[in-house]
């Protein structure tokens, strides 16, 4: 069949697909392996592979052809690709229609933030679009960077938040706007630093600490920072969300670092004391868009507050460090580190 023939009808189209083949063809398309589409769908190569040869059957077309180890679209396989993005985009606006009668008299802003991003930071980015002149509804879906990039990719959100810019190896066009910058501060509950014996750094050394997850940008430096400290730290919990992590820190479970731009509001937020800066690490936030020049309202809101009211020229403390920290008058029972054996 030659290319021409892909001419179709679009409510042909419809009729005969549903969303699930059109999604995993184009998860496929952009990742250019179904392996590495299989890993960000979270499905098995032979879901995936079985969803493609429907398509290709209904269509009457073939879709992909071998290049090497990956796979390249045809010209049909192109073409199409158009049409299934054109389908997503009108899809959400049905559905978001449907859902809501305001939307015409309010501004939709869907915004992906993702896991690794520490909450309180994301609500303090987040809350001036609501406080704009023009009425905003607005929704917040969070989940992976990668799952995110997708949905933006296909006009399913205007913006994605993350702690690392969008990554290079991805076949999506969009553009990673600089919001701001923090170094880090390292928090611990009164009961828990009364535990721990000298100053910082080293109290750090056999602490029970709360690692970032892998996902999250900030977790290799923070290592590495460790590392030439020469200390050692009992890492009880590894956590790729941020709430979660500092919601054990609340707990006492161990220490954990957050922006010290934040260094006030998790203070009064989880009973907690900032007990040292890390001035050397910094961990960076941005705004990734479709878009070159940021256009939306509530994303120009966005970046103006980051750069005003967040972070500043470059985060500020804005809670003072506990230098009482840690002093018991018999030194405790230094807690094991990695590697060690009590």
């Amino acid at each position: 069949m030659t290319d021409t023939s892909i001419f179709f009808d679009l409510s042909a189209l419809v009729a005969t697909l549903n969303f699930k083949h059109l999604r995993y063809f184009w998860m496929v398309a952009k990742s250019g392996t179904i392996a590495r589409a299989c890993e960000q769908l979270h499905l098995t190569s032979q879901a995936v592979s079985g969803q493609l040869r429907e398509l290709e059957e209904a269509l009457g077309v073939e879709l992909f052809r071998r290049a090497g180890r990956g796979l390249e679209l045809t010209d049909a396989g192109r073409r199409i690709l158009s049409y299934a993005e054109e389908i997503f985009a009108l899809g959400d606006e049905l559905l978001q229609v449907a859902r809501d009668q305001t939307t015409r008299k309010s501004l939709p802003f869907v915004i992906g933030i993702a896991d690794s991003v520490p909450k309180s930071v994301a609500h303090r980015l987040v809350q001036p679009a609501l406080q704009l002149p023009e009425a905003v509804r607005l929704i917040c879906r969070e989940g992976r960077l990668t799952a995110l990039l997708a949905d933006l990719a296909v006009h399913r959100l205007d913006m994605v938040i993350s702690d690392r810019p969008m990554p290079a190896n991805l076949n999506v066009r969009g553009y990673s706007h600089l919001l701001g910058e923090s170094d880090l501060t390292v928090f611990g509950t009164a009961e828990l630093v009364k535990r721990l014996s000298g100053s910082f750094p080293a109290l750090l050394d056999g602490a029970p600490f709360l690692m970032p997850g892998d996902d999250v940008a900030v977790r290799s430096r923070l290592e590495q920072w460790l590392e030439s400290q020469r200390l050692q730290p009992c890492v009880v919990g590894e956590f790729d969300d941020s709430a979660l992590l500092q919601a054990f820190g609340q707990a006492g479970s161990g220490l954990f670092v957050a922006p010290t731009a934040i260094a006030s509001y998790v203070v009064e937020q989880y009973r907690v004391s900032a007990i040292g800066r890390i001035e050397v690490i910094s961990e960076q936030l941005f705004a990734i868009t479709t878009e070159r020049r940021l256009s939306h309202p509530a994303i120009v809101a966005i970046s103006q507050a980051a750069r005003d009211e967040v972070f500043g020229k470059r985060a500020r403390p804005d809670a003072p460090i506990d230098t009482d920290v840690a002093r018991p008058s018999v030194p405790p029972t230094r807690m094991p580190g990695r590697g060690e054996h009590g």
